[in-house]
């Protein structure tokens, strides 16, 4: 069984020194799913797991992390603009503590405000079709959420390399 970090600090602290995280992004009909390398510098998008239930979603997802040797996960936190939590947060932090029961992995939350609608800029200026979108923006947003975590965890680093 894992632990539920809702402190940033404290996910990263319960971390190892190296190894893959998995980025999620987690949403009614999808689970998009991103991996970062074991240095924690770049996050890429991996699949899009079409939703059916929670058992055969996780396994999918543990499948990847177990072949990516993954040490931890991200998890992308709806939050409101206003920084309330509402009935997505919830339904994010119960997937979360249900999540934690089947692996030992720590799992820790990142605000994900407008994840999906940056991703969806990004791929509109590509000139993207709206079919094409549909298909990657979930696993892009993983990504995404991914690369925010291990860019903010390489300035802990270098912010605790500093004051040593």
């Amino acid at each position: 069984m894992s632990s539920v970090f809702d402190d940033f600090h404290a996910f990263v602290a319960a971390l190892p020194a190296r190894g893959s995280l998995i980025g999620l992004d987690l949403g009614t009909k999808t689970l998009g799913v991103a991996v970062s390398d074991p240095s924690w510098m770049i996050a890429s998008p991996v699949e899009t797991i079409m939703r059916k239930k929670f058992t055969p979603d996780v396994d999918r997802m543990l499948q990847i992390a177990d072949s990516r040797k993954a040490v931890g996960v991200v998890l992308g936190l709806p939050v409101n603009m206003d920084g309330t939590e509402g009935p997505r947060c919830q339904s994010t932090r119960a997937f979360a503590r249900s999540l934690s029961g089947r692996t030992p992995l720590p799992i820790g939350f990142w605000d994900e405000r407008l994840s999906t609608a940056a991703v969806e800029r990004m791929l509109i200026s590509f000139d993207a079709t709206r079919k094409r979108r549909a298909e990657v923006v979930d696993k892009l947003a993983a990504a995404y959420i991914l690369q925010g975590a291990i860019d903010r965890m390489s300035a802990l680093r270098r912010a605790a390399d500093d004051a040593s």
